[in-house]
Formats: structure tokens, C-alpha cells, sequence
């Protein structure tokens, strides 16, 4: 494929945000059906609006993973059992998922400041409720606050991006959006670990709850959504908002997004959010300042490896899905060496199943450029809400589904009374390969439906082989 199909492949569905050279489409055209002139994206105020964007997320990453490192106090705090402990985790991530459609639809409706500085607000009330709660049900309902407010933040900040910034900077600042907000796990498993150590259960998520103030008035000074002075945001009528819902659901690019985002995405948030410290510490008998480093590890590939996707995703627009299927084989095949290593598996390997896992947190962000691309702007919000629901989903399941086996081998007397045991997390932990399975076939499915979409619009993706061998042939004439 030339260089110039490829161009011509990004804007791949009418309404789309199309690059200039595919359909003539000027950044000023682009900034007139958002309401905002990218063009003002390049001065400062633009980077400052992100910029505050992007720290609302970050603080959003820190409530949500903050439980996870805090899951060995959790069990002695609450007397709960691994499935009682999961119902935590499970519960925030059922309402994350359910509310991203809402919110998707609530952003493109009222806009994205509102959203993440209410956001802000309902995870410091989630925290602080979890700061002085004594049972399992008291604790679950600061975690279901916890869900809600990080439900409204992501979808939101990313909605700002096209209103402040040129179509072709859009890829990479996602990317970066992502990365840099998961940040937050660092915040969670070193600091905030700390402080839990160090001054225990009830301050260490009043702090937490302290970041998520900080939040809502730094967005509510520095946040806008879009250029003052260029134009303003339409309110659909309840009938228009259920027509873009379902036309953002029909869209094929829209699902293709979000089995996208499900198959690369959960197995890093199960891990991080939930069974990898324990995992680490309780099962390979690492120590827990070494599983600090290996969860801060993750979070460092992920912001090395997300520009570079970002790249990847800007240059070469047919071929995101196949770097959605990489990152699926290698993220199975980490598991595989992992889970059948005879005994505890080395340093050295564990180093290699995180930063595979990591990769898988950019990557999942191909998802997004999907929603992007395959629809138009007054619908973005709620197509990029659709694909969110990809991931998480397929975590909330998983993250569940792992801590139910590992309750029933100890039921079991599989486990001889050691909940946490190694062979325990290997069989428990096999459950992800079904997952990556229904997540592979979705994408493959889709994937076929697209390309015949693109068919359609006279733009013909070529076998990878084809490409690869018409790539290869391109160099060697140009160095010659």
C-alpha cells in the first residue's frame, strides 16, 4: 500500500475527521464542525488546558489502582475472603464500564469540564468514604463512588483534544494522554503506599481523597472545552442523542474499537489493579519492594511504548488491528512461559511479563483512533464511551473470575490452606487465555467488516505480506 492510500485510508466513513489530504479538508474546515479552531491548539492556553486534563486523570489512575496495592490491609481490615476482596475491584469497574456510554453521551452533551471536575468531586467522596468504612459493604460504596467519578474523567479529556488541537497531532496526544495518566499507579504504589504503611488505612485514603479536590479546582480554573469565541455546543434533543448512540453502536469501526480495547487492555488492569501485587509477593515470595519496582516498571514501558504506538497509528492507519493482534500473541505467549515455568518463575521472566503486559496498555488505545476516525465529531464522546467499555469489561470479568477459582481451590484443599498459593494463581490466571480467545475471533470479525467497508470507498488494504514485500522494494530503490 503507497503511501498515499494510506493517507487517503484514515478518513474512512463519511463525517469523519478527515486528514487534509485525503478530502481537502482544511484544519480551519475541521475546527468549524467541533466548534473550535485547532489552530488555537497550538498556543500555550491549549497545553495548559490538557495539561490540567491530563492531571485529572493522572489523580483518576491513583483512586482507582490505590485499593489494588492496598489488597493484604484490605483482607485484615475487612476479614474478607479473595472473592469478597474482588467484589471491591469488580464492583468499581462494573460501574466504570456501565456509566461510559452515559457519560460519553453526557460529555458530547454538556461538555468535558463539567464531567471530569464532577468526577473529581465523586472520587473524593468515594475515598473518603473508604477512609472511615469498618465492612465489606461500607467499603463497597466508596469504591462504587471511586467507579463513577473515574467513569466521567477519561472520555472527557479526551473529547478535548480535537476541539484544541490539529487532526494530526490527535494519535500522539492520545497516546500520551493515556500514558502519562497512568502516572497515577505510580502515585499509588510507591507514596500512597507508603503513607499506608507509615500512618495507616484511614489517612493514607484521606490523602488520596485530598488529590481528588485538588482535582476539581484545578479543572474548574484551568479547563475549557473549547477556544472561547468559537462557536458553542449544541444540545440534542433526547430523540437525536438515542440516534447517534445507535449509529455509533452500527458503526463498524466503533466495535472494531472496542474488542480493540477488550482484547489488549484487561489483562494489565487485572494485574495492576488487583492480582498482580499479591501474585508477586504472596506467590513468587518476591519481596514488596521489588514488586514496587516491577508495578512502576509497567507504568515506565507504558509511557515509552505509547508515543511510539502513537507514531505507528499516525503513519500507518490500516494496519492498526495487526498491531492489536501482536500485542494479543505476545501478551498470550508471556503468559504461557510464566504459567508453565517449572517452580517460581525468575526475576528476569517476571521483568518480561510486565513490560508485555504494559504494552498492552497503549496498545488498547488503537481502540480510541477507531472511534476517532470512524465517526464524526458531535458523536465522539459517545463512540469513544462504547469502546471504553471494551476493556474494563473483560478486566471486571477476569479480575472476578480469578479470585472465585482461587477461593474454590482452597475450598477445595487444593491450595492446603495457603489462599494465595502458586499453583492456585497459575490455574486461576489460565482463565485469561479464554478471554484473549473471544477477544482475538471479535477483532478478526470485525476487522473483515471494516476492510469491506473500506472496499466499498474503493480504498483496498493488501494482505500484510504484500505490503511488507512492496515496503522492502521501496527502500532498496531509494537507496539505490
Amino acid at each position: 500500500m503507497t503511501q498515499q492510500a494510506e493517507k487517503a485510508a484514515r478518513p474512512a466513513a463519511q463525517g469523519l475527521d478527515a486528514v487534509a489530504t485525503a478530502r481537502r479538508v482544511t484544519p480551519k474546515t475541521e475546527a468549524n464542525r467541533l466548534g473550535a479552531d485547532p489552530a488555537a491548539g497550538t498556543d500555550r492556553r491549549a497545553w495548559l488546558v490538557w495539561g490540567a486534563g491530563v492531571l485529572a486523570y493522572l489523580i483518576a489512575v491513583t483512586q482507582r489502582t490505590s485499593f489494588g496495592v492496598a489488597g493484604v490491609e484490605a483482607t485484615e481490615r475487612f476479614d474478607a475472603t479473595a472473592s469478597a476482596l474482588a467484589v471491591f475491584t469488580v464492583a468499581q469497574l462494573v460501574v466504570y464500564a456501565g456509566l461510559q456510554i452515559p457519560v460519553g453521551v453526557l460529555v458530547d452533551r454538556f461538555g468535558p469540564r463539567i464531567m471530569i471536575v464532577s468526577g473529581a468531586v465523586l472520587m473524593a467522596l468515594g475515598q473518603t468514604q473508604l477512609a472511615f468504612a469498618e465492612s465489606i459493604t461500607a467499603g463497597i460504596v466508596g469504591r462504587l463512588l471511586v467507579g463513577g467519578g473515574d467513569a466521567m474523567t477519561f472520555v472527557a479529556v479526551l473529547r478535548l483534544l480535537p476541539a484544541w488541537f490539529e487532526t494530526r497531532k490527535i494519535p500522539v496526544l492520545t497516546q500520551l494522554t493515556g500514558i502519562l495518566g497512568q502516572l497515577g499507579q505510580i502515585l499509588s504504589v510507591i507514596p500512597f503506599l507508603a503513607v499506608l504503611h507509615l500512618a495507616g488505612w484511614s489517612t493514607a485514603f484521606l490523602s488520596a481523597a485530598s488529590l481528588g479536590v485538588l482535582s476539581a479546582v484545578l479543572g474548574l480554573a484551568l479547563i475549557r472545552d473549547h477556544p472561547e469565541g468559537n462557536g458553542q455546543r449544541s444540545r440534542a434533543s433526547l430523540r437525536q442523542t438515542g440516534v447517534s448512540l445507535t449509529e455509533a453502536w452500527k458503526q463498524p469501526g466503533t466495535r472494531l474499537g472496542l474488542w480493540c480495547h477488550f482484547t489488549t487492555q484487561f489483562s494489565g488492569t487485572v494485574f495492576v489493579l488487583m492480582w498482580g501485587y499479591p501474585y508477586l509477593v504472596s506467590a513468587e515470595k518476591l519481596a514488596a519492594g521489588t514488586a514496587s519496582v516491577l508495578m512502576t516498571l509497567f507504568v515506565v514501558v507504558g509511557m515509552i511504548c505509547g508515543p511510539l504506538l502513537g507514531v505507528y497509528v499516525a503513519r500507518h492507519p490500516l494496519r492498526r488491528s495487526t498491531m492489536v493482534l501482536a500485542i494479543t500473541a505476545a501478551t498470550a505467549l508471556a503468559w504461557l512461559v510464566v504459567l508453565t515455568y517449572p517452580g517460581k518463575a525468575p526475576v528476569w521472566l517476571l521483568v518480561l511479563l510486565v513490560v508485555t503486559l504494559a504494552v498492552g496498555g497503549p496498545g488498547s488505545m488503537i481502540g480510541f483512533d477507531f472511534a476517532r476516525t470512524f465517526n464524526p465529531a458531535s458523536r465522539l464522546g459517545t463512540a469513544t464511551g462504547i469502546v471504553n467499555i471494551g476493556g474494563f469489561t473483560a478486566a471486571l470479568l477476569t479480575m472476578f473470575a480469578v479470585g472465585l477459582i482461587l477461593d474454590l481451590l482452597l475450598a477445595s484443599g487444593f491450595s492446603n490452606g495457603d489462599l494465595y498459593a502458586l499453583e492456585s494463581f497459575r490455574i486461576a490466571f489460565a482463565v485469561q487465555f479464554v478471554v484473549l480467545g473471544i477477544g482475538t475471533v471479535a477483532v478478526l470479525v470485525l476487522r473483515r467488516r471494516v476492510r469491506a467497508q473500506l472496499a466499498r470507498q474503493s480504498i483496498i488494504v493488501p494482505p500484510l505480506r504484500q505490503a511488507i514485500a512492496r515496503e522492502i522494494r521501496r527502500r532498496r530503490e531509494v537507496q539505490r
